[in-house]
């Protein structure tokens, strides 16, 4: 997972790649440290042409998060040409995450 610290690199992870996965969480996020590793999992075995994005919403990264409207942790945007596709916030499950995935992936890879 690629870790994002600024504005300018998050918009040019999303122009540059046709598939994005953004997570933003936080190291004092507990639910955020047990997704992320299953997110990489998920994208390395089912979906290897993602690119994997983690945004530290509780350090560096603050001034990102609140420009793009995040306040609450976890949050997970998925991406497919430039364009924000889905987003899900604090309660959702990896199956949703994926069933998200499947046909957008299939069409851009």
């Amino acid at each position: 997972m690629i870790n994002v610290c600024s504005e300018e690199a998050l918009s040019e992870l999303l122009q540059s790649n046709p598939a994005v996965l953004v997570l933003f969480g936080g190291p004092h996020c507990g639910v955020c440290q047990a997704i992320k590793p299953q997110l990489e999992k998920l994208a390395n075995d089912e979906f290897p042409k993602l690119v994997t994005a983690y945004i530290d919403c509780q350090e560096a990264a603050a001034p990102v998060c609140a420009a793009r409207g995040i306040f609450s942790l976890p949050v997970v945007q998925l991406w497919f040409g430039g364009q924000r596709f889905a987003e899900f916030a604090r309660v959702f499950s990896i199956g949703e995450v994926r069933s998200a995935l499947e046909r957008p992936y299939g069409l851009v890879t």
